[in-house]
């Protein structure tokens, strides 16, 4: 399964400059509020040092991580649901994505101009919240209407819709965000069409200055105590020091980081951080061709880690071979872990572990 995550944010806090440190997409954007004017999407993978310590005993042609696909979108502004700046014209660009990436502006900079002219992300986070109820609260209007007409047949089914619509309508026209409602699997079944942005995951990235890390600021610590009252994740990252790490060698990018206290740039973490966001973890296929991680939710079973290789090893799933890297390390490879008796054979019910490698075995 494909990762899409959504990257919102105010003109001007460094939205851009750290999707461009994410992907290499480019140098930094302009300082100017509305500079992307087309949706930016770019691939992202996931660190996992686990492929280079597989790729030590299994030679192959190539290492493939996990992959996250990043949007990046205009910067809203103050009524953008209404029109204003850009408009929610470009919202539409992260409904189809599993998570909202929030950039919040955690740094003092006179050469930069705060779009409502002074910083404070808390005030930032209202304003996205709300722009991005209000978007959602158009499209739950719509599907309302469509709802009553449907309700007026009798039908016991439009009924249940349309209470469940008329609960959700009340709850964004309060300024709630949808994730903060409670349903039940049938009645999101109901809404899922809708895409929601309100109701994705969260997670907020605070863009501090540089002499900020790793530990942040007071601006920092706010969004934080903010992020654990609503259930959000958080993750700090300085944007101009990972657009500088973007452009440097390997070598010269270890001492860079050091001289800050970081052992990884900070935009792996936020990589990371996207991925348990929407609770998803990896497995490993190694063969001579190549080493590469697959993405599946926690909790998947054998049969539905093949389907995303390919549906039809799911369809035709008979067994798996699976095994793990410490077997790897303490064997050196596949026919000394199976003279060991530590090559595993499981079943349709087996639920995949984080970090399994696993060969399947299927009939089409």
């Amino acid at each position: 399964m494909a990762l899409k995550v959504g990257i919102v944010g105010l003109p001007n806090v460094g939205k851009s400059t750290i999707f461009n440190a994410l992907t290499a997409a480019g140098a930094e954007s302009a300082n100017y509020p509305f500079c992307t004017i087309d949706p930016n999407v770019g691939t992202v993978p996931v660190p996992d040092e686990r492929l280079q310590r597989i790729n030590a005993h299994i030679k192959t042609q190539k290492v493939l991580p996990a992959i996250v696909e990043i949007v990046d979108i205009a910067g809203l502004v103050k009524g953008a649901s209404k029109g204003e700046g850009l408009g929610n014209k470009f919202l539409a660009n992260i409904r189809e994505t599993n998570a909202v990436l929030m950039v919040v502006r955690c740094f003092e900079d006179d050469q930069v101009v705060h779009v409502d002219g002074s910083v404070d992300p808390i005030r930032d986070i209202e304003i996205i919240e709300l722009e991005l109820v209000m978007a959602d609260l158009e499209t739950a209007q719509k599907r309302l209407k469509r709802a009553q007409g449907q309700a007026k047949t009798g039908s016991k089914e439009a009924k249940a819709e349309l209470a469940v619509v008329e609960r959700l309508v009340a709850h964004l026209e309060a300024g709630k965000p949808a994730r903060s409602l409670e349903f039940t699997d049938d009645e999101l079944a109901m809404l899922r069409d809708l895409h929601l942005i309100t109701a994705k995951p969260e997670l907020f990235c605070c863009n501090v200055g540089d002499g900020d890390l790793p530990d942040g600021n007071e601006l920092s610590a706010k969004v934080a105590k903010h992020a654990e009252e609503v259930g959000a994740g958080v993750v700090l990252v300085c944007g101009s020091l990972e657009s500088e790490l973007s452009e440097m060698e390997p070598e010269e990018r270890t001492e860079f980081l050091a001289d800050y206290g970081l052992k990884e740039p900070s935009l792996n973490a936020l990589t990371r951080a996207c991925y348990d966001l929407l609770g998803l973890q990896s497995y490993f296929t190694a063969g001579e061709k190549e080493i590469r991680a697959w993405t599946i939710k926690k909790g998947a079973t054998a049969p539905e880690a093949a389907g995303v290789i390919h549906t039809d090893f799911e369809k035709g799933f008979i067994r798996a071979q699976v095994f793990g890297l410490d077997d790897l390390e303490a064997h050196g490879n596949e026919t000394a872990i199976k003279a060991a008796g530590k090559m595993r054979v499981e079943g349709r019910d087996y639920v995949v572990q984080d970090g399994d490698i696993m060969h399947f075995l299927f009939n089409v």
